[in-house]
């Protein structure tokens, strides 16, 4: 018999498998279950989008593009970053096209971590920057975010975690999970903390079109003194509905995103070839989706956020992203047990906060990126779910 832990890379096999995906996959297995787990939007891409992406499948257009993906897809990207943020990139050194927003995250860290360097992580926050940074052989240090300052990330707090070790700053809002979102005051201030420390900025933007309330998102590169020590990561799944697509991008200076090329190059080569020219339709022509999807998940956002207060739960109102962390230490229930508890009683899949970092035991994560008639019934069974752990005791 082989024995595949002496083949085994050590690091990967001590990494936990996502708390997010552990739920999704047991409401699959179950009947009758709706689903508020999984960050993925319930609309179709719009039909222009697919329409080009078809379009580019019928004239063969298949082959391989260039490792950093298509000039004219580039310049799109840099037109839209300078017409909403006022932030200048060259097209041609300070763009690359990657396989969801996911790969830049990965292919970032990978090109600046080296090991021992210590890399602050904002917590609550998805699920992936700390074991990316564990198989550099980096030292995640996490900062936990409050909700008494709204979950967002304060320029004292960033201060008392960076060490001589600090190197790197992953700063991740539009939030997941909790829906905060940083103003251009709070950037500001904690931008004054990185220079003075020298230290780099990944800065996943990936929900930067969903923000509510007359807020408008404020990418961090923009700010005096920003752009030259940060890396930006968007892509199209969330603004435009398009995670099958697997399209994303990072901007940022050329020297960092030429090493990031490279690793593209070899693990990757590019990003698929059809769903390049469907995001070059989606920045041309896609304003209008945005905006409609943005107002549906604004009206479903004020009435998860009632809902869930009218049945006896702390929540902190969501500025952007699709999701809402409501605090379930009333029930006092764990986190999973909550979870794991709800599914098998009420049939409702949502998250554990702990699964977004230890600062989120004690709330769960709910997306309302589902039809407000799932919503209505989900909040509806978790209010009974909720009345029958208080009979308990």
């Amino acid at each position: 018999m082989i024995n595949y832990d002496d083949f085994l890379n050590k690091v990967v096999v001590d990494i936990k498998p996502s708390g997010i995906r552990k739920f999704f996959s047991i409401a699959e297995e179950m009947d009758n279950v709706i689903s508020l787990g999984v960050g993925e939007p319930d609309f179709l891409t719009p039909w222009h989008i697919r329409q080009t992406g078809i379009e580019t499948l019928k004239k063969g257009t298949t082959r391989y593009t260039s490792n950093a993906g298509l000039l004219t897809l580039r310049e799109e990207i840099t037109k839209i970053f300078k017409r909403k943020y006022d932030v200048s990139y060259d097209p041609k050194t300070e763009v690359v096209v990657t396989v969801g927003g996911s790969e830049g995250i990965d292919m970032c860290i990978r090109s600046l971590v080296n090991p021992g360097d210590e890399v602050l992580v904002v917590e609550p926050c998805f699920v992936c920057y700390k074991p990316i940074v564990q198989m550099c052989g980096g030292i995640p240090v996490s900062i936990e975010t409050k909700n008494e300052n709204n979950f967002r990330l304060t320029a004292e707090e960033l201060e008392n975690a960076i060490t001589d070790k600090t190197k790197l700053l992953i700063l991740p809002f539009p939030n997941n999970p909790t829906g905060a979102v940083m103003r251009k005051e709070d950037l500001e201030a904690i931008s004054k903390v990185i220079i003075k420390h020298n230290i780099f900025v990944l800065s996943d933007e990936i929900y930067s079109e969903l923000t509510y309330g007359g807020i408008k998102h404020v990418s961090i590169s923009s700010i005096d003194g920003m752009k030259e020590r940060t890396v930006v990561i968007n892509g199209f799944s969330k603004a435009y509905s398009m995670t099958g697509w697997r399209l994303g991008y990072a901007l940022g200076p050329a020297e960092i995103i030429s090493q990031m090329t490279k690793l593209h190059q070899f693990a990757i080569m590019s990003a698929p070839t059809n769903s390049q020219y469907a995001a070059i339709e989606a920045l041309r022509n896609g304003d209008e989706d945005i905006k409609m999807m943005l107002d549906e998940y604004d009206m479903r956002r004020r009435y998860t956020v009632n809902a869930f207060r009218e049945i006896g739960l702390d929540c902190f109102e969501p500025e952007g992203a699709f999701y809402m962390f409501p605090c379930i230490k009333s029930t006092g229930l764990t986190s999973e047990e909550f979870c794991e508890r709800l599914i098998m009683s009420k049939r409702v899949a949502v998250v554990p906060g702990n699964a977004f970092g230890d600062c989120g035991e004690g709330y769960i994560r709910v997306s309302y990126c589902y039809s407000i008639d799932n919503i209505r019934e989900a909040v509806k069974r978790i209010g009974e779910f909720i009345e029958e752990v208080a009979h308990e005791g």
